[in-house]
Parts: C-alpha cells; structure tokens; sequence
C-alpha cells in the first residue's frame, strides 16, 4: 500500500464517521482560532498605544497631586498643585518649561447637537511642545489671551459617522459644566466660547476628542479656585527624563503622582499582556481538549474497525501501514482544523475590532484598533494545533497497529 492509498483510505474513513469528524475538527478549530484572535489583537492593541504615546514630545512627563494610599497609617497627603508649586517645579535641574492645566468634563451646545467632551484649560501656546505634530486647519488662529477662545479637536468636529461637521471655524458654541456647590446641590455653570481653531488629527485619540480653552477660562467655568489638575513638565531633553522625575520624587516623594508616556505605554503593555496571556491559556487548553477529542475519535474508531484492521493485516498490511494510516487521519483532522482556525481567527480579530470600534465609549470612542497578525506567528498556531493532533493520534494508532489479525478476524 502506497503513501497515495494510506491518504485516501484515512480521508474515506473520516468521511464515513461525518459528525465525529467533524465534532473533533471543530474542537481544532476553537483552539487555534482563540489563539489567533487573541495574538491579533494583542499585537494591534500594543501597536495603537505605541502610536498614540509616539505623537508626543519625548521629553515630557506628567506630574498630578500624589494619590492616598489605601490603608491610612501609610497614608501620604497629596500636595495641592498651585503656581507656588508649580514655579517650584520649573525651577527644578533640567526642566526647561512647563504647562500647568485645568481638566474637567463639559457639555457643548452647538446649533442644537449636543456633545460631552473633555476639556483642557492651558496654555495654547504650549501646544506644539507637547504634541509636536499638531496641525490646525486652515483658517485657524490659535489665541493664548483671549478667553473667549476654544480649539477644537478633529473627532470634536467631525464626529465618526456624522455627514456635517458638529462646530466650524468662527461659529459659537455654549459649554456646560456641572458641579456641586458646597451645600452638594447640582449647579452648572455656562460659558460662550467662539472657535477659533480646529486641530487636524494628531494620531493621539484622548486629545482628537477634546477642546482646549486658556488657563483663565478654565478656572473660571470649572470653578478650580487656581488649584491645578496637573502640570507638564518639558526636560530639556529626552535623556534628561529620567533625572527629572528622580528629583520631583526627592522634592516632593508621594505628595505628587510623577510618570512619563513611555512609563504609561508600560503599564498598559504589561496589563493587556497579561490579559493576552490568560486568554491564551485558554486557547491552549482548548487545543489540548481538541486532542483529547482527537484521542477519543481515533481510539473509538480503532475498536469499531477491528475487522477491517484484521482483514489488512490478512492480506499483508505490515504493522507501520496500519500506524500510517491511522496517523494521517490525525494529520487530516489537525491540518484540516488548523487551516479554518487560522481562517477562522483573522476574520473573528477584525469582527472583534469592529464590535470594539462600535460601542468604545468616552475619549476612546470611535478608535480602530485593528489586529495585527504576523505571518511567523499564524505558521506557529498552524504547526501547534497539527503536532498536538499528530500526537494525540500517536497511541491510538499504535494501538491498532499492535492487533492481532487472528484476534481481528475472529471478532463479530
């Protein structure tokens, strides 16, 4: 018997056992497509947060009030960022600028259309240091005094699906904000800004889906009493980063909250890591139940084609015909479920991401965050999901290669 003849009669005996067979390959497929889904997205996801933290400056980090530790005899106050403070912070080794800002949550009103956006209040100014590849549209005048001014990000105004623009270049718009006073009654406070400029996209989603105000209107509208949110400082450059938030820590230690894009992109990667990790667990373990299944099929199909075993052997099979045999049944069923599980798992990575850009909320709201799938990476998912099928079809076809032919045949 030929390798030709050991493939079709292994193809024809999965065919006779259809449901079996294809219960088994379905088990191949599930595996191998969850772990391609999540390879994906995982590496897609690294990707978009490397793009977003790339658009800014390399010498900038982020300094916040210091956060309240959870059990209260560690517990370190945080220090309230004022311009004492923050003039501290400029005066610091290295630090060759800063931009302190207000932040808050309002509503925009504009010709009817209503949007919930984050709001920065800084210094206008500061802008390109920050994101140096910020650029406006044309007609835009970016205006640090006045207070009445507003930019606009890109997703602001032009929102995702929308056919017309939400605000244009000179138009006015009403913005909302809601506080609680001391008595912890509701109150909102409202302001007419003009539009001034429009930000094309940056590339950075959080700052796409925000408008900027000057420092003075933001203490105004979001009542901050000239209480900073955060301040971000500018080294004078990128290799000085690192020796500038070693000294905030040495001046200020806990009170504030200290930390740098490539720090934030850290974080991330190691939580959605781990997140891939655990999920991936899961496609492994569910290859390992496919080869169990693989096991199981095989084995059954073993006792159930006793006698055809036996007849091959009567007319000469060698015991390695039959272990071919019954190990290309397991190639079948490992290639044929590897094949749609790849398949399976790049279409199901960007139906995922479709679902993900749908229904994202907040500043994150109309992301793509597409799956990236390297090619070595698929051939690896491929090649795992057709040696855990080979290996799961070892014994079984042993097994039947080990039978007797006399015992075979005498079996009803």
């Amino acid at each position: 018997m030929n390798a030709k003849e050991i493939w079709v009669m292994a193809f024809e005996a999965l065919v006779d056992r259809k449901v079996r067979t294809i219960l088994t390959v379905l088990m191949v497929v599930l595996g191998s497509s969850l772990v391609v889904v999540i390879n994906g997205l995982s590496a897609g996801q690294s990707a978009f947060l490397e793009k977003q933290f790339n658009v800014l400056a390399d010498n900038v980090i982020f300094v916040s009030s210091g956060l309240h530790s959870y059990r209260a005899e560690s517990s370190s106050a945080s220090l309230i960022i004022n311009s004492v403070i923050a003039n501290r912070i400029k005066s610091l080794p290295f630090v060759e600028d800063i931009s302190p800002s207000y932040t808050g949550a309002i509503q925009i009103t504009s010709q009817g259309n209503v949007q919930h956006v984050p709001v920065h209040a800084m210094d206008p100014n500061k802008i390109p240091e920050i994101l140096p590849n910020v650029e406006f549209v044309d007609g835009s005048t970016v205006k640090p005094d006045d207070q009445a001014a507003m930019i606009v990000g890109d997703t602001v105004a032009n929102p995702p699906g929308a056919t017309t623009p939400f605000v244009t270049l000179g138009q006015t718009v009403q913005a909302t904000f809601t506080y609680a006073d001391p008595t912890g009654k509701q109150v909102q406070e409202s302001k007419s800004f003009v539009v001034t400029a429009i930000m094309k996209p940056s590339g950075n989603n959080y700052l796409d889906s925000s408008v900027i105000i000057n420092l003075d209107a933001g203490d105004q509208l979001l009542h901050k009493a000239e209480k900073y949110d955060s301040v971000t400082v500018l080294a004078i450059g990128p290799q000085y980063v690192d020796p500038v938030v070693q000294e905030l820590t040495a001046q200020f230690g806990q009170t504030l909250g200290v930390t740098t894009p490539k720090a934030i992109m850290a974080v991330r990667e190691q939580t959605a890591s781990g997140n891939a990790a655990f999920v991936l667990m899961i496609g492994m373990i569910a290859l390992v139940v496919g080869a169990v299944g693989i096991v199981t099929t095989l084995y059954n199909s073993v006792t159930e084609r006793i006698r055809e075993i036996g007849t091959l052997k009567a007319i000469g099979a060698q015991n390695t015909t039959i272990l071919a045999l019954f190990l290309a049944e397991a190639i079948l069923i490992g290639m044929i479920g590897a094949t749609l599980g790849v398949m399976i798992g790049i279409g199901g990575g960007y139906f995922m991401s479709m679902l993900t850009t749908v229904h994202a909320a907040g500043p994150m709201q109309g992301a793509k965050i597409p799956p990236i799938y390297v090619p070595s990476d698929l051939l690896k998912v491929w090649v795992l999901s057709v040696t855990l099928s080979i290996a799961a079809g070892v014994f079984p076809a042993w097994k039947a290669s080990k039978l007797s032919p006399l015992v075979a045949l005498r079996r009803d």
